[in-house]
């Protein structure tokens, strides 16, 4: 890169940092300490460029993504984590998805963006994170140069003998504020969170998406909710004109303090139905603070998917024909439980019940298997199977009592045995595996389905221990 007066580098990738290059350093130092080192020119307007498209990336993490130039990115990751695994599984599989495209990136997780950009870049681990309310311990032993400071002011402070943000933290505000500016210490206030720092979300050019400002803020439930309404009616049309159906909306309230607050709604299918769409995005206004008031709010449907018009179907008699649509009730079950807990359970070809069905999207087609209706299965198994404490007698006669969880049930009707064997070409420890099946009821009208391991004959069977696998 040429700055008007030398040559310098602009970025070094990892095996141009392991020789010891690094960005900043004059073009002519660095070749004479690589020869063959390989130089492009840099396109910092290309970089940047390319920062938003991956922070627009991004949004399938989060609603609320923000490029940090030059060389970061911001995700706002409140309210998401749970939905990709937790905090760290989500990180490792952003990092993970940047390397596989060739970006080598280190993450941090904290309270404050300041305290994350500061960790990301001078955590000895390239995972961080960090717990609730520590962020201030967390960046106290970090370099002043981790504040986002200009280089002359990080130098004056050396040559004080202040290396450490936790120096910063223990002296008087008034004389650094005098000697250094403001800006020491609005940087400071950032990372332990005593200030503020709004973070300004990308959207996709291409996305279909609605602003909406007001002349007076908005502050009450109900105001929002209208917002909410004339949003989703002006985006609906829009995405009608693209043959398009929404599948995951956020929200953006624009607050008249520079924060900005987003929601974000998912549908099992593509749908443009307005009032829908709406009463998902009011559903969510519970997690909402309008603080001292909504300037603006911004719709914008971050993933589309085609949605050609369909036919109308005839009424007879008061009610319409054709299947009930539920779509509109699985979203609204997602939007309240999170969409991790809502899902279909699809029939699987093993005789085996705990390999017997898989989890599947709530709207998923049916399989080429089809439920066995001649087996009666209880609606809840127990993963693992829990063991009990039962006694009955051999070969073939089902408990007489049994104890789960420190209680006794004395069984008065049962039904049974079924036999299942295990799967031989799964592996070798299921070659000669029983499991005996019984239906058992006690006296309480509590119903119980139970396996006996073995049968009774044959050691290699089973050790004959009972286990409780599920509940009618």
């Amino acid at each position: 890169m040429h700055d008007g007066r030398r040559q310098v580098l602009a970025a070094a990738n990892r095996a141009a940092l392991a020789l010891g290059l690094r960005p900043g350093m004059a073009l002519a130092h660095a070749q004479a300490m690589v020869p063959d080192l390989q130089v492009a020119e840099a396109d910092p307007e290309g970089d940047a460029d390319a920062l938003v498209d991956l922070a627009a990336w991004c949004l399938r993490w989060s609603p609320l993504t923000a490029p940090a130039a030059p060389e970061g990115l911001w995700i706002d990751a409140t309210g998401c984590t749970h939905l990709h695994g937790g905090e760290e599984a989500m990180l490792a599989a952003i990092l993970g998805r940047l390397e596989r495209a060739g970006i080598n990136a280190r993450a941090a997780l904290a309270d404050t963006p300041g305290a994350a950009w500061a960790l990301a870049r001078y955590s000895a681990r390239p995972i961080t994170i960090v717990p609730p309310d520590a962020h201030a311990d967390a960046v106290a032993l970090l370099p002043v140069s981790a504040l986002r400071l200009e280089d002359d002011t990080v130098q004056a402070l050396r040559r004080l003998g202040i290396d450490l943000v936790g120096q910063l933290v223990s002296m008087p505000r008034a004389p650094l504020a005098r000697r250094f500016g403001s800006e020491l210490l609005r940087r400071l206030d950032q990372a332990l969170g005593r200030e503020a720092e709004p973070l300004t979300p990308v959207v996709p050019p291409e996305a279909v998406q609605q602003h909406l400002a007001f002349p007076e803020p908005l502050l009450t439930a109900t105001a929002l909710e209208i917002a909410i309404e004339r949003l989703v009616a002006t985006v609906c049309p829009l995405l009608e004109q693209v043959g398009l159906g929404a599948r995951r909306l956020d929200l953006v309230f624009e607050r008249v303090d520079d924060a900005v607050q987003v929601v974000r709604a998912g549908t099992a299918r593509p749908t443009r139905h307005a009032a829908h769409l709406a009463r998902l995005l009011r559903e969510r206004l519970e997690g909402v603070d309008p603080g001292f008031g909504v300037a603006s709010m911004r719709l914008v449907v971050t993933l589309a998917e085609p949605l050609m018009p369909t036919q109308a179907t005839a009424a007879l008699d008061g009610k319409e024909n054709g299947e009930v649509d539920l779509a509109p009730l699985v979203d609204r079950l997602a939007s309240r439980f999170g969409e991790s807990r809502v899902f279909s359970l699809l029939p699987v070809e093993s005789d085996v019940p705990e390999r017997a069905v898989r989890p599947a999207p709530p709207l998923a087609p049916l399989t080429a298997a089809i439920w066995r209706k001649d087996w009666r299965r209880p609606v809840r198994l127990l993963t693992p199977p829990q063991p009990v404490e039962a006694l009955s007698a051999l070969p073939d006669h089902p408990p007489a009592i049994f104890t789960w969880r420190r209680i006794r049930h004395r069984v008065r009707r049962a039904d049974g045995p079924e036999r299942i064997a295990g799967e031989w070409w799964r592996r070798d420890g299921e070659v000669a595996a029983v499991r005996d099946y019984w239906a058992v009821e006690d006296e309480d009208g509590h119903r119980f389905w139970l396996f006996r391991r073995g049968d009774g004959a044959d050691p290699a069977t089973g050790d004959l221990s009972w286990f409780l696998h599920g509940l009618f």
